[in-house]
């Protein structure tokens, strides 16, 4: 017998795109971070640690009373849930008997509190699985959702998790005409920065998504008054819509708040005006904020407070058009004469059109470019 049809779609849970088991009842002998690896689960049967067998999943400890363990996954992407995979390989004589799943869709960045509060929607009843086994489980259910709960009947281990969905974009969150106007790769910096004791600061804007607490930005433990920060050069003068400070992987050291500010000239003192207000931030969360009231920016300011480490910081929006027009004229200014010559081609200019500009060259404003690049550059 084949996989089920839904296994062909992404899993919405894994923890290489984003996801995260943010809470657990209990893992007493093997952590919950296990259940949405990517790879396949694993065993060695030598392997004893300081709780006992170790395992590749998730293994709570024997209940001895009324009640069930339970693990909350924060999905990578909210989406409609159409399959879920109960995976207990390796697991033998300490497989749950039954499990169940359930599913919730919430605002913003919930805490443990407000999960555990949430509205919980069943996607698979409480049924039995068997042990070193992976257990498929179609889904019906149209809505969107952005954390599931498996919940283990009474106790026992699990080795992975399975989502597999439908991803279904949040509107608000998709910024037309956007780019990263702090990212390394498209020509941000970083200008200052309090401390990098642990992580080097260009890791908060480096490309992708950090793999582990290393490839962050992190500072010192601070013992003092104050609060650690990071100052960014935007690529050229944008307006930001979309800010992103991302906690991945910092679980137990992730700063308590965050504040964003952003100034429109792009070096010396300038005026700092809010972007974000210090807002509370959650571990382990790549956290979304939309600007409420945007404003034109050529340097953006990150203060953590009072310390610890951010995977990555991301702002998002469109160029000004004094932005746009000084990286085109950055860009023109600073390529070789062969590609130059290419370049200026493949955007419409006539050979002599070219040689005339390169002469010219450095160009100090827009202003000076010959049409049709000029029509390109207005956009």
């Amino acid at each position: 017998m084949g996989a089920p049809e839904f296994r062909r779609l992404p899993d919405l849970a894994l923890r290489s795109r984003g996801g995260a088991v943010v809470h657990a009842s209990d893992e007493s002998f093997a952590e919950r971070e296990n259940l949405i690896k990517p790879e396949p689960p694993g065993f060695d049967p030598a392997a004893f640690g300081h709780k006992g067998k170790v395992y590749d999943g998730w293994e709570t400890r024997r209940r001895r009373g009324p009640g069930h363990d339970y693990a909350i996954v924060r999905l990578a992407a909210p989406g409609i849930v159409r399959g879920v995979v109960v995976d207990t390989a390796h697991f033998t004589g300490n497989h749950p008997p039954e499990v169940s799943v359930e599913a919730a869709g919430l605002e913003g960045h919930p805490d443990t509190g407000a999960l555990l509060a949430a509205e919980w929607t069943t996607l698979v009843a409480r049924t039995p699985v068997a042990a070193d086994a992976a257990g498929a489980f179609a889904v019906d259910d149209p809505h969107r959702y952005t954390h599931v709960r498996l919940s283990i009947h009474p106790d026992g281990g699990v080795a992975r998790l399975r989502v597999h969905g439908e991803v279904v974009a949040d509107p608000r969150l998709l910024v037309a005409g956007a780019l990263d106007l702090a990212a390394l790769v498209t020509g941000g910096r970083v200008l200052a920065c309090s401390n990098g004791y642990y992580g080097a600061p260009e890791n908060a804007i480096a490309p992708g998504s950090a793999r582990t607490m290393g490839e962050g930005w992190e500072n010192a433990r601070r013992r003092g008054g104050g609060n650690d920060f990071l100052e960014v050069a935007l690529a050229a003068a944008g307006e930001p819509r979309l800010l992103e400070v991302d906690t991945s992987y910092f679980l137990h050291n992730a700063p308590a708040e965050a504040a964003v500010s952003g100034a429109e000239e792009a070096e010396g003192p300038g005026e700092w005006l809010p972007l974000l207000e210090r807002t509370p931030l959650r571990p382990d969360t790549p956290h979304r904020f939309v600007v409420a009231a945007p404003r034109p920016a050529a340097r953006l300011r990150l203060d953590v407070y009072p310390d610890g480490g951010i995977a990555r910081f991301r702002a998002l929006g469109p160029l000004t058009s004094a932005g746009r027009a000084a990286l085109w004229v950055r860009w023109l200014n600073a390529l070789p004469a062969a590609q130059a010559r290419e370049a200026l081609a493949g955007l419409g200019l006539t050979r002599r059109q070219a040689a005339e500009l390169l002469e010219r060259r450095p160009v100090e404003t827009a202003a000076d470019l010959p049409e049709p690049l000029a029509a390109v550059v207005r956009g």
